[in-house]
């Protein structure tokens, strides 16, 4: 398996419940987090007020990934006001999801043509263009969204900015910025996955240790986190916690491909 592919899951999740403006629950896979593309100070005019209520049932419908009822939401939403940001924005969102990368460009444009400063807009434009192969364009925009002091999370352009850099190769940089994520939150499970496989690429045993171990007592282990934790085991000589972790990844997840390769003996992969 892609050792980017429970990173990217992850962080993927987290552009996804962001639209619903949900609440963090608690588990790899299922982190939300505060704040949504439905605006917190909107523009205080009927027009505005429509459009908005639009936007919420879009984001229902997003979560959901009901995508041509979001559609029809958000047609709605800019027919009552065409210049509201937001709406742009998520109609990004939405056709990032159904991989139209056109429309997704020209929505992200004009959401950032009528709101440049928007630190969601341009956190969720700057995942786009780690998606879609651009992950060194993607920085401008997640370090704009940082530049925001009033934005309540931060983490999300952090930890997104560390995969994109991971995902290229740049682990100095990748380490940097999820580090900072893991400062501002120690129990995003984003930054602490990432930091972990970073730390086992550059046999740093003992950090890898750390959050891996941390991660697997955070949430509840799916096979991605125990595969990581016994692979963090098997570098460090630590055979009897190996064992514990090999038992309960095959015990759980039989059919993965994490408990194909324990059984191989692939640990390197």
């Amino acid at each position: 398996m892609n050792h980017f592919r429970m990173a990217l899951l992850l962080a993927s999740a987290l552009v996804l419940v962001q639209a619903g403006g949900c609440a963090a629950p608690g588990a790899p896979g299922q982190t939300g987090a505060e704040a949504s593309v439905v605006p917190t100070a909107p523009v205080d005019t009927d027009a505005r007020r429509r459009a908005r209520i639009r936007l919420e049932l879009a984001a229902n419908y997003y979560r959901q990934r009901i995508y041509p009822a979001a559609l029809d939401e958000l047609r709605e939403s800019l027919k009552a006001d065409p210049t509201y940001p937001d709406a742009f924005g998520m109609l990004g969102l939405v056709y990032m999801d159904l991989d139209d990368r056109p429309k997704a460009e020209e929505s992200f444009r004009r959401a950032l043509e009528l709101a440049p400063a928007d630190a969601e807009i341009n956190n969720n434009y700057g995942w786009y263009l780690c998606q879609t192969g651009r992950e060194r364009e993607s920085l401008s925009y997640f370090d704009r969204a940082l530049a925001d002091r009033l934005y309540r999370t931060p983490v999300r352009p952090l930890h997104n900015a560390g995969v994109c850099m991971r995902r290229i190769g740049d682990l100095a940089k990748a380490r940097g910025y999820l580090e900072r994520a893991f400062q501002i939150d120690a129990g995003n499970p984003v930054a602490m996955f990432n930091l972990a496989e970073i730390a086992l690429e550059q046999n740093e045993l003992e950090r890898a240790h750390f959050y891996s171990q941390r991660l697997l007592n955070s949430y509840d282990p799916n096979a991605e986190t125990l595969w990581l934790a016994l692979r963090v085991q098997h570098a460090r000589g630590d055979r009897d916690g190996e064992a514990s972790l090999a038992a309960q990844l095959q015990r759980r997840f039989p059919a993965s491909p994490e408990a194909r390769k324990q059984i191989e003996g692939r640990y390197g992969e």
